[in-house]
C-alpha cells in the first residue's frame, strides 16, 4: 500500500497543497515550524481520523478557514482510492470515498499508517490514556469495527458519568435517579467487555513483535515485557473471554457503585485500563533511561507496523517524523535499517544530515507552508 497523492486545503499552515508520492522513501526538508509535521499529521488523519498532537479538530483548520480538507490517493495491490475528508470543528465532518458520500467512520481501512513522532516519548512516560490511546488506534486500523464500538463505549461512559455527577451530594431519597444507572450498567458491560477482549488479544499478538523489535532497536535482547492490566480487582492479564470479563466488569461495577456515588466518577471499565510496559522487571515509566524509552516507544510502533502488515497482506505507510534528531547513532543506524525496506516510507528532517544514509529519499523542501521539489 502506498500514498500516490496528498491534497491539503486551509489545513494548519496550508491554504492549497498537492504533492505526488511514489514508492520508496521521500524526504521532507526545511527548517522547524515550516509545516512539515503537519503533512504527516494529515496523512496520519486520514488512516485514523485523529490528530497525533491535539484531542480536537479545531488547531486543524487554518486560521479564518471553516474548514479543512484532506485528500489523498490510494494504492494497493488490488484497487486505487481517492479519500477526501471534510473537517469542520463546528459540525460534523464529512468524507468521500472516490467521490461516493460516506460516514467518516466508513473510510476506517483505506489507509493504514504508522507514524513516528517525537510524542512517542509519551507512550513510555506520559498517562495511562497514552497508551490506550496507542491500542485503540492500532485495534481499530486492524479491524475498523472496533470504531463503532470505541465510540458507544465512550457514549457510555459520558452518559453514566452524567448520572453519578447529578447523584453526587443529594440526599439519599433523590437517589432514586440511580435506577437509570442499571441500563448504563449494562450497556457499560456489554460493549466494555467487547472493546476490553479486542485489546486483550491486541496484546496477546503485539507481545512477541514488541520484544523482538525492542531487542533489534536496543541491542537488549529479552529486556522488555507488555502486560494488560484491566481496572478490576484482580489486576492479573485475563483471557480475552467476553463473556468472564462481562461478568468480571458487572462485579466490579457492584462492589464500587458507594464509591463512585460519593467521587461522581466511573471507576471500573476498560477507559481506567492499563497497558504496562516494563524493562528488565522494573516499570519503565519512571525507571528506564531516555535511551530505553526511545527503544520501548519505537519497538512499540514497529511492533505495530509488523502487526499491520501481517493482518492486512500490504505493508502500511512509515511516516517518520524528525524522529533521527532524538537518537543517538546506534539506534539511528537500526530504525534506518528497519524501515528501509517498507514499500513506502515518508521522512520528515529539520536537518537533512540526520536521514541516515540507508533512507536514500526523492526530497522535498518545506517553507512557510509551501513545498518545492530539492
Amino acid at each position: 500500500m502506498h500514498l500516490t497523492r496528498l491534497a491539503l486545503t486551509d489545513f494548519r499552515c496550508y491554504t492549497s497543497a498537492d504533492v505526488h508520492l511514489e514508492p520508496g522513501v521521500t524526504a521532507f526538508t526545511g527548517a522547524n515550524g515550516q509545516g512539515k509535521t503537519n503533512l504527516v499529521e494529515a496523512i496520519g488523519y486520514v488512516a485514523t481520523l485523529a490528530s497525533h498532537r491535539v484531542a480536537t479538530d479545531a488547531p486543524l483548520v487554518a486560521a479564518g478557514a471553516d474548514r479543512a480538507i484532506v485528500r489523498a490517493g490510494i494504492t494497493s495491490a488490488d484497487r486505487s482510492l481517492l479519500v477526501e475528508i471534510e473537517i469542520n470543528p463546528s459540525r460534523a465532518n464529512r468524507a468521500r470515498l472516490n467521490r461516493a458520500p460516506r460516514r467518516p467512520r466508513d473510510i476506517l481501512g483505506a489507509l493504514r499508517a504508522v507514524l513516528f513522532a517525537p510524542e512517542d516519548l509519551a507512550l513510555v512516560k506520559g498517562d495511562p490514556g497514552e497508551r490506550r490511546r496507542y491500542l485503540d488506534d492500532l485495534l481499530i486500523q486492524s479491524a475498523p469495527r472496533y470504531a463503532g464500538v470505541k465510540a458507544d463505549y465512550d457514549r457510555v461512559v459520558r452518559q453514566r458519568t452524567a448520572l453519578l455527577k447529578s447523584a453526587r451530594g443529594r440526599p439519599a431519597g433523590a437517589r432514586s435517579m440511580l435506577a437509570a444507572l442499571e441500563a448504563w450498567d449494562e450497556q457499560l458491560v456489554r460493549i466494555g467487555a467487547e472493546l476490553m477482549a479486542g485489546r486483550l488479544e491486541l496484546t496477546g499478538a503485539l507481545r512477541p513483535l514488541a520484544v523482538k523489535a525492542y531487542a533489534a532497536v536496543a541491542g537488549d535482547d529479552g529486556a522488555t515485557e507488555i502486560t494488560y492490566r484491566p481496572a478490576l480487582p484482580d489486576r492479573a492479564e485475563p483471557a480475552p473471554d467476553q463473556a468472564a470479563l462481562a461478568d468480571s466488569l458487572r462485579a466490579a461495577l457492584a462492589e464500587r457503585r458507594d464509591a463512585e456515588v460519593e467521587r461522581g466518577v466511573c471507576l471500573a471499565g476498560p477507559h481506567r485500563d492499563e497497558l504496562e510496559l516494563r524493562i528488565r522487571d522494573l516499570p519503565a515509566r519512571g525507571y528506564a533511561s531516555h535511551g530505553e524509552s526511545w527503544s520501548l516507544a519505537l519497538a512499540l510502533r514497529l511492533a505495530g507496523y509488523e502487526l499491520l502488515r501481517s493482518s492486512g497482506g500490504t505493508d502500511p505507510v512509515l511516516l517518520l517524523d524528525d524522529v533521527f534528531a532524538e537518537l543517538d547513532g546506534q539506534r539511528r543506524d537500526r530504525l534506518a535499517a528497519l524501515t528501509a525496506t517498507a514499500e513506502q516510507v515518508i521522512v520528515t528532517a529539520a536537518v537533512p544530515g540526520d536521514l541516515p544514509g540507508e533512507l536514500a529519499a526523492a526530497r522535498y523542501t518545506v517553507a512557510d507552508g509551501v513545498i518545492a521539489g530539492a
